[in-house]
């Protein structure tokens, strides 16, 4: 069993209100958790234009794991309200 984690920072340059930046990330969350079989969870801030996410997948193989997170990364990446800063995976 491998269980990996991606760690997601990302910019919303458009928002400018907390209600604005939680509906962007909700609607995020929501479209990745429906299309994949993922746990996902935003780390809490009072930053308007700034957001953590974390994402977590258990899988039977290392093959796997990457296919989703590559996946994952490119449907993040086609969201034209977002900006990513960076990706950080892990194997736990």
């Amino acid at each position: 069993m491998v269980i990996g984690l991606l760690t997601v920072d990302l910019h919303i340059p458009d928002s400018n209100s907390l209600k604005s930046k939680r509906f962007i990330i909700k609607s995020l969350k929501d479209r990745l958790r429906n299309t994949f079989n993922i746990s996902i969870s935003e780390e809490p801030n009072n930053l308007w234009q700034a957001a953590q996410i974390y994402i977590v997948s258990v899988t039977t193989d290392n093959s796997h794991l990457d296919s989703i997170f590559e996946k994952i990364k490119n449907m993040i990446d086609k969201e034209p309200l977002i900006v990513v800063i960076d990706y950080n995976r892990e194997i736990l």
